[in-house]
């Protein structure tokens, strides 16, 4: 039986896609689905999760260099145009940066006091009903097993500021295109990438004014925990007890 997936994923943007957006954008977006699509196998899984309409949060797992083109054709073709978070120096670079900035993307500035910048600009966007994409990992997972690590708080800023939904995506399978934290040559053949949706995480008790530190690590957590039972159901694992600890580059146990 043929993988409906491959086949979905093989369709002209122009006809699961509508939402409008920078010509840059959805030209970059038809010509990542294009590679993505005839250079591995796709499992969709729960697409429909993502709104048609309205501002929203996706929170995918980072686990490759592959992960943004991956991510954004799943999404495309979920019928949304992907704004995400990236790091700056995407946009020093003379060919990226142009493109990034035509397709509106956001900036981020990593380790900053201009980091907060990027979190008012992605309100902004989720509150003109655009989808916005955040690595809630902030980083390339150093789990040596590859699950979910320990995040920055935010995507749960933006979350709590702007009351929209947050949806969790577990991907697996990109790592075998441009896996690792350094750009290497894509691994030779065609491997299988799948990538759900979960149901949207309720964030509607930690919501208020002024969150403190306590209640954006709260959100984090959650916005994680929600992204690796993604994680899990795709690999057909149990995930370790614990997160990665990207700081002490080890496992931390629950109440540690």
């Amino acid at each position: 039986m043929p993988n409906t997936s491959d086949a979905l994923a093989r369709r002209p943007l122009r006809s699961v896609d509508l939402e409008p957006g920078p010509v840059a954008l959805r030209r970059t977006v038809a010509f990542l689905g294009w590679v993505v699509s005839r250079g591995t196998h796709l499992e969709w899984r729960n697409q429909d999760r993502i709104p048609r309409t309205g501002g929203v949060l996706v929170a995918p797992n980072h686990i490759g260099n592959f992960d943004p083109v991956v991510i954004a054709h799943f999404i495309g073709w979920a019928g949304r145009m992907p704004y995400a978070l990236a790091k700056r120096d995407i946009f020093r670079t003379p060919l990226l940066g142009s493109l990034a900035r035509a397709s509106g993307q956001i900036p981020v500035d990593r380790g900053t006091a201009d980091a907060i910048n990027s979190v008012r600009d992605a309100v902004a966007a989720v509150n003109d009903g655009k989808c916005v994409v955040v690595y809630t990992e902030g980083t390339i997972t150093s789990d040596p097993e590859g699950w979910p690590m320990s995040g920055r708080t935010g995507a749960a800023r933006i979350a709590l500021e702007s009351g929209c939904p947050v949806i969790p995506v577990g991907q697996w399978g990109a790592q075998h295109v441009l896996g690792g934290k350094k750009l290497a040559l894509p691994k030779w053949g065609k491997p299988t990438i799948t990538v759900s949706a979960g149901e949207p995480v309720d964030l509607s008790d930690l919501r208020g004014p002024d969150p403190s530190r306590e209640t954006l690590q709260a959100a984090t957590d959650r916005i994680l925990d929600a992204i690796t039972d993604q994680v899990a159901d795709i690999r057909g694992e149990q995930p370790p007890p614990g997160r990665w600890n990207h700081k002490l580059q080890r496992r931390v146990l629950p109440g540690e």
